[in-house]
C-alpha cells in the first residue's frame, strides 16, 4: 500500500510538472507562420512572396516590415473575410486562425524598415495622399498604411483596385473617392511620387532629377 502511495505521487508530481510547461513546443509562433505558412503549409509561407525579410519582392508583393500590426491584422481578416479580392491570399488566409493572423501580424510589424529610395516628393501626392499617409509616405496608424518604398507597380494595381471597386475594404470610401478623381496618367505619377518618397526613418535624400 505504501509503495502504491509513492507511485501515485510520483505519478502526480510529473503531470503537474508537465503542466507548468510553457504550451506546445509545435505550436506556430508568426515566425514559423511566416516562413513555414502555418496550416496552410508550404506553398502558403509569407517569406516566398513577401521576402525573408519582410521587404517584398519589388513588383506586386509589398514590403510588410515595420508596417503597423493593427493594419496588416486587418487586411488579413479582409481577405479572410472576402472584403479584399486576391484569390492565393484569400486561400492562404483561411487557412489561418485568428490568432495566427495576429502571430504573423505582429512579427512583421517588428521587423526593421527595409531602406527606401530617393525623395521625389510632388504635388498630386502633396494634394491627396499627404494628409492620410504621411508628408514622407510614412503612413499613420492602423487605416493609413506607409507607402514609401513599396513599388510603383503595386501601389499604382491597388489604386486601379479602388477605383473600379475590386478593392473595397475601405469603410468611408475614401480610398475610392481619390482614386476615381484621378486620371490613369495621374494614377501612375502619383503612385511613382509615392514609391520614391523617404519614409519615416530616412531623412530625405536630393530631389531626383526630372
Amino acid at each position: 500500500m505504501r509503495n502504491a502511495l509513492i507511485l501515485l505521487a510520483s505519478v502526480a508530481f510529473t503531470l503537474g510538472g508537465c503542466e507548468g510547461r510553457s504550451g506546445d513546443p509545435f505550436r506556430a509562433t508568426g515566425e514559423v507562420i511566416a516562413f513555414g505558412g502555418g496550416d496552410a503549409g508550404p506553398q502558403g509561407a509569407c517569406a516566398t512572396c513577401h521576402g525573408l525579410k519582410g521587404e517584398g519582392d519589388g513588383r506586386l508583393a509589398p514590403p510588410l516590415a515595420g508596417l503597423d500590426a493593427g493594419y496588416l491584422h486587418r487586411q488579413l481578416d479582409d481577405y479572410h473575410n472576402g472584403w479584399r479580392e486576391h484569390a492565393q491570399m484569400r486561400a492562404i488566409v483561411r487557412r489561418l486562425t485568428p490568432e495566427d493572423r495576429a502571430k504573423v501580424s505582429a512579427y512583421y510589424a517588428a521587423l526593421p524598415v527595409p531602406p527606401t529610395g530617393v525623395f521625389a516628393g510632388g504635388d498630386l501626392y502633396a494634394q491627396n495622399c499627404a494628409s492620410c499617409h504621411g508628408t514622407k509616405g510614412e503612413g499613420m496608424g492602423p487605416n493609413n498604411p506607409p507607402l514609401a518604398g513599396l513599388s510603383p507597380t503595386y501601389i499604382e494595381s491597388q489604386l486601379l483596385a479602388w477605383r473600379t471597386g475590386k478593392r473595397r475594404n475601405d469603410p468611408m470610401g475614401q480610398m475610392m473617392a481619390v482614386s476615381s478623381a484621378l486620371s490613369p496618367d495621374q494614377v501612375r505619377t502619383v503612385s511613382a511620387q509615392a514609391s520614391a518618397l523617404p519614409g519615416p526613418h530616412l531623412p530625405p535624400a536630393q530631389e531626383a532629377s526630372r
